[in-house]
Order: C-alpha cells, then sequence, then structure tokens
C-alpha cells in the first residue's frame, strides 16, 4: 500500500509529492492526460504549443526566487524576454517573467518525474476505512496509508466534506474563471511583441508563444485569455457555443492588434472554471494527523504559482512535526 496518494497534479501537487517522496512512498492521480494542472500545455503538434492556463512564474519573495533559480541552473526552466507590454499601467517592483524551457509544466514533470502517475484517473469519492483510505477513480480504486487533496477549494470541499472539521468547509473562497482561445495568425512577419496584458472588457491577457522561443515558425501562435467579468459571465455558457465565444475573443484580439480576422486559424477554446482566488484565507492548508489527510492550494494563500508553492510547504513542514505512522521508503 502507497504511503500518500496525492490527488492532482498542479504546483500544489508536484511540489508536495517531491517533498513527500523524500521519506515516503507517493503516487500521484490526475485526470488530465498529462501533468501540469493549471500550468499545463497543449500541444498542436510534435513543435507548437500553448501555455494555456499558468502565464509565467514572477517570484516575489526572495526564497521563491531562489528556488527557481535552482532549476533556471538545471535547464528546466528560462527568462521570458522580449516586449512585454502592460496596458493596465501597474506598477511593480519585480517584472521577471520565468516560463518552462519547453512548456510550462516543465517544472512539474521534472518534480514527479520519478514518482509513480496514474493520469486519465477521474476521482469520484475518498473513504477512510479500515485505517487507511480507499480513493475511487472512474476507472479503478486505489488504497493509501495518508492522502492529500490539492483540487480548487469548491472540488476539494465536495469531496472532502465528510472528514474535514467545519472552520474548513466554512472558508470564504470564491474561484475566478478565465476562458482561453489558441489561435494562429498567417503571417509573413513576426510580430514584436511577447505578451501584452489590458483592462479590455472581453480581454485581459495576450501571449505570443513564438516569443517564447521553444519553436520557429512562419504563423504567429497566440494564447488569449479574457477579462473576469466576461470569464464570469460566460463560463457556464461557452461550451454550448463553442464557434460563437472563439469567434467572438478572437475578433477582438485582431481589433486590438489591428489584424485580419480572416488571418486567424481557432485551434481551441477552454474553460477553467476554477482558475484562481483572489482573496487570501486566514490558512495555508489543512493537515489531520489522526485521519492522515491533508490539502493544500494557491487559493488558501492568493492567485499565483508561488502561493500554490507556499501552501505545498506548509503543510510538508505540518507533516514532518506531526508525521503519520508510516513505514520508511
Amino acid at each position: 500500500m502507497i504511503d500518500f496518494c496525492v490527488l492532482g497534479s498542479g504546483i500544489s501537487g508536484s511540489t508536495i509529492a517531491n517533498l513527500l517522496s523524500k521519506k515516503y512512498s507517493v503516487e500521484i492521480i490526475d485526470k488530465a492526460n498529462g501533468i501540469g494542472g493549471r500550468a499545463s500545455n497543449k500541444k498542436l503538434n510534435k513543435l507548437v504549443s500553448f501555455d494555456h492556463g499558468l502565464q509565467y512564474f514572477s517570484p516575489k519573495s526572495i526564497n521563491y526566487q531562489k528556488y527557481l533559480n535552482g532549476f533556471i541552473k538545471k535547464g528546466v526552466l528560462k527568462f521570458w524576454g522580449g516586449n512585454h507590454i502592460d496596458l493596465t499601467f501597474e506598477r511593480k517592483n519585480n517584472k521577471k517573467k520565468i516560463i518552462g524551457v519547453k512548456g510550462n509544466n516543465d517544472l512539474n514533470k521534472y518534480l514527479l518525474k520519478k514518482i509513480k502517475k496514474t493520469l486519465n484517473e477521474e476521482v469520484i469519492n475518498i473513504k477512510f476505512t479500515n485505517n487507511h483510505w480507499e480513493i475511487f477513480g472512474n476507472k479503478r480504486k486505489f488504497k493509501a496509508r495518508s492522502i492529500i487533496v490539492t483540487f480548487p477549494f469548491d472540488q476539494t470541499k465536495k469531496l472532502v466534506k465528510k472528514y474535514l472539521k467545519g472552520s474548513f468547509l466554512k472558508l470564504k473562497v470564491k474561484m475566478t474563471p478565465n476562458l482561453t482561445v489558441l489561435l494562429s495568425q498567417k503571417t509573413k512577419q513576426s510580430v514584436p511583441i511577447s505578451s501584452i496584458k489590458l483592462n479590455n472588457s472581453l480581454i485581459s491577457w495576450i501571449s505570443n508563444e513564438n516569443s517564447k522561443k521553444r519553436f520557429t515558425k512562419k504563423e504567429s501562435y497566440w494564447t488569449i485569455q479574457t477579462s473576469e467579468i466576461f470569464s464570469k459571465k460566460n463560463i457556464n455558457l461557452y461550451k454550448k457555443k463553442k464557434n460563437y465565444y472563439s469567434n467572438l475573443i478572437a475578433k477582438e484580439f485582431s481589433n486590438i492588434l489591428n489584424i485580419n480576422f480572416k488571418s486567424l486559424k481557432i485551434f481551441r477554446i477552454h474553460g477553467w472554471k476554477y482558475s484562481y482566488n483572489k482573496i487570501k484565507t486566514n490558512d495555508e492548508f489543512y493537515w489531520s494527523k489522526k485521519l492522515r489527510i491533508g490539502v493544500c492550494g494557491d487559493w488558501f494563500i492568493g492567485p499565483n504559482a508561488e502561493s500554490s508553492w507556499m501552501s505545498a510547504n506548509a503543510l510538508f513542514n505540518a507533516i514532518k512535526k506531526n508525521p503519520p505512522k508510516s513505514r520508511r521508503v
């Protein structure tokens, strides 16, 4: 029987799994067909891919900067240069943007490369019985001595409400959605823009995938993310009218960059129903030594990747102080 089963392979899941694997046996379960969660990278073909969730790492703390620097030295991450335009005119001290060498899930892949992984398995239910956990997936059942849940708050609350204290269930967390469109533009010249941040009523972020220098193509490939207002209004509607919403967003994109709409080809529209939590809670994680269940995620602390990393580390430190009785690997 595995010591720790970690649900989710996002930043929190891959971080806590890697830390625990130094002492315990660990297995990751994820419903997607690839690693990364909201840091996932969507491949169009063998060369071209899109970072359609997490756009970049931007460290705020010295510790997180040092952590990421270690992976830059290992060739896992790199700096994203070029012309980053901020039309919101927000003043930020740290403007560094760090990305994966091949995709923004490179860090997740590196952390989990020696850890057992089960993908394409959606967790339906969990049950604590006979002093261990049973995890029921859509295809098979798993057993573990301890369990770590790294899903967004709404999904976590639904899954674990039978076992966690009322204070956790009463946390005021409101996840903000996001719609993302992936498209290409037929062009003879490269566009000298890496990203654009906007206060547009429909689009909040535009990313030029070519600027990340992962591939060389004549076409320009773009990731577009919608504004908070537009996302909240349409997150539950877009699946029934994907062509309508894709074209609506693409037309606005063509207007912003003064591009001929007919030169664009739309590949995908994706909805992140639980993209991020803007307001932090009073907690950083949850851990019950008695039931051997833990929860971590960015939504405890903030809306970015650093928040995910902080929550996972805080949970790991709590487990070290109050470890479950388990065999050493």
